[in-house]
């Protein structure tokens, strides 16, 4: 079931794209629609660095998935690492609805990594 896995990360790849090379662009903006301000601006931009990082990681597993099958486990951190911190600050009013919605489709991204994970066998030439 390569093809699956190619699907599922080469979905998340480019949708991760699509999502976070804008905000590179929209501090301003973000800071002024969800206040406070941006008081540290490296740790937005850093964010967003290892967040696009981890997109095109992505990619590279989508073309090889069995080769890649080893950095399905930490794409799936990848992807609980905003997803469960989300729910809690969401219930803690410390969060607004729409991040909610973005961070559970990430949490769904992490279930379909793990499927994709337990659907691809070992590259037997990787090991």
């Amino acid at each position: 079931m390569k093809t699956f896995a190619r699907r599922v990360f080469l979905f998340a790849g480019i949708y991760g794209l699509i999502v976070l090379v804008p905000q590179l662009f929209s501090e301003s903006r973000i800071a002024r629609d969800y206040p406070p301000a941006i008081t540290h601006s490296e740790y937005f931009y850093g964010f967003l660095g290892i967040a696009i990082a981890w997109q095109l990681c992505f990619l590279v597993i989508s073309r090889d998935p069995a080769r890649y099958r080893a950095l399905m486990l930490p794409a799936v951190l990848e992807k609980l690492s905003f997803g469960v911190p989300s729910i809690f600050l969401f219930a803690q009013h410390r969060l607004p609805g729409i991040t909610l919605t973005f961070a559970m489709f990430d949490l769904v991204l992490g279930a379909l990594f793990v499927a994709a994970y337990g659907s691809t066998p070992p590259d037997r030439a990787a090991a």
